[in-house]
């Protein structure tokens, strides 16, 4: 999974990134010290990799990976050059979704770019940059079918659909509201990139004593929570500040820490439900002596694909899958006790998996 970070300048962004990937990106009070685009990947913190592992004696742990991708902050004209330009959302055309960071904290040291606080606003500034951009993108695509269109009908399609994208963000409207048919129309349209077709997840960036309560006591969250309830986006509220503290300990220390504020879980673990769930994505799991190690793939995802997600030998030669819950593995101590006790299942081709699966695939090739 690859997720792209944008925002304003001085919202709280690369802080965020800093904290999340421990990757030392530059971040200063002052715009546009993001020059070129930061790349950090992190693994997804999984308590069942560790119980199987020890239940194995796994000689290694393989978690699932996110990527980020930290642009530089956005300011009005982006899109046409302004700040440092369009090309820096080049960068995040081929991420999965995108993390939007929102400023939801008064802090006269920090300075706001346009003065003062107000989430709307941003979120409304940086949602024109990427409808420009994408404007863009479509133009160069219209006059480019537009030649071959005549003599091709399935360029002609093609071109219809891009016209009416175009109309719909000359409205001022992201393309993922549109309507659009399941099927070759959705498909076509997830190729072109658009980054006003991606989903969205919102961090809220806090100061720390907003932390606690979630935010709700925040007027300025509970705007950003209004509106990405009416446009299908996820929220998590987030302190990049605290978040980035909290990268610098140890594992424990990091849990007393969590304690003290009052939060049962770190900005990156919130990230990953937020990103997970929007995504539509799970895990399963697959161990053993040489390797414990977790899959991410769609829900709804069928045993011949998952199978296919460690090697496509396994999806075309695919004969059966051994399936048992995690939990009643570890409950059982033992996979020969799971299985003589029913719990390990053989199941076929329509088998869909399920989140905490732990699967033995079974292939001929």
């Amino acid at each position: 999974m690859k997720l792209g970070i944008v925002g304003l300048p001085n919202v709280g962004k690369s802080t965020l990134f800093n904290s999340l990937t421990k990757a030392g990106a530059e971040s200063a009070n002052y715009p546009f010290c993001t020059i070129d685009p930061n790349v950090g990947v992190v693994p997804v913190p999984d308590v069942r990799l560790g119980q199987l592992a020890a239940l194995y004696d796994s000689a290694k742990i393989t978690p699932a990976v996110i990527e980020f991708v930290d642009i530089a902050g956005l300011v009005k004209g982006a899109s046409k050059g302004e700040g440092l330009g369009n090309q820096f959302l080049s960068n995040i055309r081929e991420v999965d979704a995108i993390v939007h960071v929102v400023r939801c904290f008064e802090d006269t040291n920090v300075i706001h770019v346009d003065g003062n606080v107000d989430p709307l606003r941003d979120i409304e500034t940086i949602n024109l940059e990427l409808i420009f951009s994408d404007l863009e993108i479509l133009d160069r695509r219209i006059a480019k079918s537009t030649k071959g269109a005549m003599n091709d009908k399935s360029l002609a399609k093609e071109l219809e659909i891009l016209k009416r994208i175009k109309v719909h963000l000359e409205d001022g409207k992201l393309a993922r509201g549109m309507e659009i048919e399941d099927g070759d129309e959705k498909e076509f349209i997830s190729t072109l990139n658009l980054l006003t077709f991606k989903p969205v997840i919102f961090a809220a960036n806090v100061c720390e004593d907003d932390l606690a309560d979630d935010g709700i006591s925040n007027e300025y969250v509970e705007r950003v929570r209004k509106f990405a309830k009416e446009n299908d986006c996820e929220v998590f509220v987030i302190c990049a500040q605290i978040e980035q503290e909290i990268a610098e300990l140890e594992e424990d220390e990091k849990k007393m820490f969590l304690e003290d504020l009052g939060l049962t879980e770190s900005g990156l673990e919130k990230l990953i439900a937020a990103s997970y769930h929007l995504l539509g994505l799970i895990s399963y799991l697959t161990a053993g002596p040489t390797e414990t190690r977790a899959w991410t793939i769609k829900e709804g995802t069928k045993a011949p694909q998952a199978a296919g997600k460690i090697h496509s030998d396994f999806e075309r030669g695919f004969i059966r899958a051994e399936v048992v819950n995690y939990q009643d593995l570890l409950d059982c101590k033992t996979y020969s006790a799971a299985k003589d006790k029913g719990l390990v299942r053989l199941e076929g081709k329509e088998y869909v998996v399920k989140d905490g699966d732990v699967v033995l695939f079974r292939f001929n090739v």
